[in-house]
């Protein structure tokens, strides 16, 4: 039993990639010795927190592609 059941990992999400963010992340994630998923959630948690405690409160662009 975990002492938090809600730090479970078993939420999923759709992410699309090219061929070429597909190959950056997978370098990435080689070069970390991490799985791909694992460094997608590193990026996405971090770039999140900073968002969060940016001073301006700007959000993300409506189109990042």
């Amino acid at each position: 039993m975990y002492p938090d059941p809600k730090r479970v990992r078993n939420n999923r999400i759709m992410l699309r990639l090219d061929d070429y963010e597909h190959d950056l992340v997978a370098a990435l994630a080689n070069y970390q010795g991490e799985s791909v998923a694992t460094i997608a959630r590193i990026i996405i948690m971090r770039e999140a927190a900073a968002v969060l405690a940016s001073d301006n409160n700007a959000s993300l662009p409506r189109n990042a592609g």
